[in-house]
């Protein structure tokens, strides 16, 4: 039997387990994360800086391991999401997508003719600069790319359904942290506002056979968004972690006034 990719796995509803990157770009990152139990690790582009040349690196570090290597690319702009597909990535993660016109144009631009508008480059670095027959690339290439759209602003809330119903658009994500910020009520995630949204994402994406992703930063957190049916789920931030890491193996340590 064919392996089932994480695309079709996150789909499925399958719980897949990963890791968000917005500090430390590192060769050993994705194996470090393949042996915390991880199927897939998102670089973020958005807020971290990151460069398409650091990007492609991350890419050949992952060679050879279980791990799926993705990009939170800045937006959803065809430079972006062509590009970190070519260096590599098997999937983008696109910040506020807030329309069904961007959720289509999202899917065009990460998906090869007839599907999509993508454009055609072979032998490089994202088929492993193989040679081989062109189609059965461009099949397997857009069977294998998850694409993840985030809502996180009161606009995509309000087009989630629609948003959802796009056919190339794989995850919903919730950006909890800007959610709340649009709908006025910051970091405040047991607000009725953001519950009800929540309700409102996860219903959509059942209705329309999408995954849903989630970026946990505590074990309760894990569980609660898990329990509400999230089954993507990845551990950040980084910089959080090494703090949180560094300040417990320290603390015996410390000196009280």
């Amino acid at each position: 039997m064919t392996q089932q990719t994480i695309r079709q796995r996150a789909r499925a509803g399958d719980t897949i387990l990963g890791a968000m990157v917005f500090e430390f770009f590192s060769p050993g990152m994705a194996r470090i994360a393949e042996e915390a139990g991880c199927e897939f690790i998102l670089y973020d582009m958005e807020h971290s800086g990151l460069s398409i040349e650091t990007l492609k690196l991350m890419h050949a570090s992952a060679r050879g391991l279980s791990i799926a290597p993705m990009a939170r690319v800045p937006r959803g702009e065809y430079h972006f999401l062509a590009r970190a597909l070519d260096v590599g990535m098997h999937g983008v993660m696109v910040p506020m997508v807030e329309s069904v016109d961007e959720a289509r144009a999202i899917a065009e631009a990460t998906h090869y003719p007839p599907a999509g508008r993508r454009g055609a480059g072979f032998g490089f670095a994202h088929d492993g600069y193989a040679a081989g027959d062109v189609g059965k690339k461009m099949q397997a290439l857009d069977a294998r790319n998850l694409v993840i759209a985030q809502i996180e602003t009161e606009r995509g809330l309000a087009a989630v359904e629609e948003i959802a119903a796009v056919d190339g658009i794989d995850v919903l994500w919730l950006g909890h942290f800007d959610l709340t910020n649009f709908l006025g009520i910051p970091a405040q995630f047991d607000h009725r506002l953001f519950t009800s949204a929540v309700a409102r994402i996860v219903a959509a994406a059942r209705r329309h056979g999408k995954g849903l992703g989630f970026m946990s930063g505590d074990p309760a957190a894990t569980t609660r968004f898990r329990d509400l049916g999230f089954n993507m789920l990845a551990a950040g931030t980084d910089p959080a972690i090494m703090i949180g890491g560094l300040r417990s193996i320290l603390s015996p340590a410390r000196t009280t006034a």
